[in-house]
């Protein structure tokens, strides 16, 4: 069972405990399920009139709770001397329960069915179609709405979800729409915040619904906050270089010097009292030339790539060490790759794994699952589906449930990269990052997320808060340099250089 979310994760239920918050709110507490649809039709109005503060409203209702929500929000849109249009994608006899004596409170033009060109002229669109409890393919009527809403060319809000977003996942099976904003209930859902949900949500509004406090289901998916960076450890007045965390970064081969060199120095940025890079003997003198704060450890290789005679002297390195970083640059040949994993299984020390490190696992992947001490994956889409043997765009297309699958396979924390990056513990729970980093889209900066959380699990924070503290460091850290060099012109060593500023928002 999951433990609780600590309380720098916001949680994001999925549509089963939104179902269970709504049932005993109504049947334990005496909320009367009108006053919760009064109240998210009133946010939903809310946003549409920040959206688009004139012109014409079309408001596209399903025959459910989320076509409710949007007469609701029609009839307070009127109220505010708005044209609003109500269109149906099913009969009005359909409604049933609190839908229909909204349509009954519906003051104004009554309902009219939804036709390909009812949105024409509309300035905003609410889409009110499909609510949390959708996953699938939407099929026609809903279809054919969903792809008139896109085409619109107006601005579109939507009701606690996009229709055709899976608000428990992410999953866009078929057709969806891309809101501008969404007006989501009591809390926001994983969809909203995982790609490819995350794409179709635009601008993600909470609305209070009036769901008392105390609500006994638990979310096991959390948004990563701000307050993530409050614990990692600071310094002290009687801190020394070995006290702070030590970290071992091994990897590097001919031509791929610069993974490594990222890695070790974000390392020492986010906070590392002492770095060492473990790598190619002959590639050395290039280290030692680059790095001034970094030390290093020649290992012996062949060619300048490691191979399985560099496992005892790393073991050797790892003794007086904290946390080790195994794969930045390491390089694809067959003996590197056994170098790779034989470390890894051998070592027992925290463990980050990336890059190539990565790929040494690839269809093995349930080998890390022996290891004696903790590990962190830090893969991309690729790497993950290496890991797991199977297409990369299936990855993309649920990232959440192949998240949860490596880290139940691995016994690791999985470090999904990406815009929203996942953590996954084997456990099942996962954090989400709001992400907002487009300048982390450079070669380097996954050396660099690997090297800080590489230094947070040398300073002794378990592996789960150790890869959520480094993930949302290293987005702060994107944002703070885009800021000064503008999201196109970042490079990773300007994402180290913003580490120090990033962590002591």
């Amino acid at each position: 069972m999951a433990a609780p979310l600590p309380d720098w994760l916001e949680p994001l239920p999925d549509a089963e405990r939104m179902r269970a918050d709504d049932a005993w709110a109504i049947e334990q507490q005496g909320v009367p399920s009108l006053d919760l649809m009064e109240r998210a039709g009133a946010g939903l109005a809310r946003l549409t009139a920040e959206l688009a503060p004139e012109g014409p409203v079309a408001v596209v209702c399903g025959k459910g709770n989320n076509g409710g929500d949007g007469l609701v929000a029609a009839r307070l849109l009127r109220e505010q001397d708005r044209e609003v249009r109500v269109l149906l994608t099913g009969a009005a006899e359909e409604l049933r329960g609190d839908p229909a004596a909204n349509l009954e409170r519906l003051t104004g033009d009554g309902p009219e069915p939804f036709a390909p060109d009812s949105l024409t002229g509309a300035a905003a669109v609410v889409d009110a179609l499909l609510g949390t409890g959708f996953s699938g393919e939407p099929r026609d009527p809903i279809r054919g709405a969903i792809e008139a809403i896109n085409g619109s060319g107006a601005v579109v809000a939507a009701a606690d979800v996009p229709s055709g977003v899976d608000a428990s996942t992410g999953v866009v099976a078929g057709a969806a729409v891309r809101a501008d904003g969404t007006a989501t209930f009591h809390a926001a859902k994983p969809g909203l915040w995982i790609a490819p949900g995350k794409e179709h949500a635009g601008q993600v509004r909470v609305i209070e619904i009036g769901i008392p406090p105390g609500a006994p289901t638990r979310a096991d998916v959390g948004l990563i906050q701000p307050q993530a960076l409050g614990q990692i450890p600071r310094r002290e007045p009687n801190s020394t270089k070995f006290r702070e965390g030590a970290v071992l970064v091994v990897g590097g081969s001919a031509g791929l010097t610069g993974a490594p060199s990222l890695a070790s120095e974000a390392a020492a940025r986010a906070g590392a009292g002492y770095v060492t890079a473990a790598v190619p003997r002959s590639l050395s003198l290039v280290f030692e030339l680059r790095l001034l704060e970094v030390m290093t450890r020649a290992l012996p290789d062949e060619d300048g790539t490691l191979g399985p005679s560099a496992v005892e002297p790393a073991l050797h390195a790892a003794e007086r060490v904290d946390a080790m970083v195994l794969g930045p640059g390491l390089g694809r040949a067959d003996d590197t790759l056994e170098f790779a994993r034989e470390l890894a299984r051998r070592v027992e020390l925290p463990l980050l794994i990336d890059a190539d490190g990565l790929n040494a696992h690839a269809g093995v992947i349930d080998s890390l699952a022996q290891r004696p001490g903790p590990t962190v994956l830090t893969p991309h889409a690729g790497e993950l589906a290496r890991l797991l043997d199977c297409p990369s765009a299936e990855i993309e297309a649920e990232r959440l449930r192949h998240a949860r699958a490596a880290a139940d396979a691995s016994g690791a924390i999985v470090v999904l990269k990406g815009d929203d990056s996942l953590v996954a513990e084997p456990a099942g729970r996962v954090a989400v990052s709001p992400g907002g980093a487009p300048a982390l889209a450079t070669a380097g900066t996954g050396d660099v997320l690997s090297g800080t959380i590489g230094a947070l699990l040398a300073k002794g924070m378990p592996a789960f808060d150790a890869a959520c503290a480094g993930v949302a460091l290293h987005a702060e850290a994107g944002r703070r340099a885009a800021g000064v060099h503008g999201p196109d012109a970042v490079i990773a060593s300007d994402v180290i250089a913003s580490l120090p500023a990033a962590r002591e928002r």
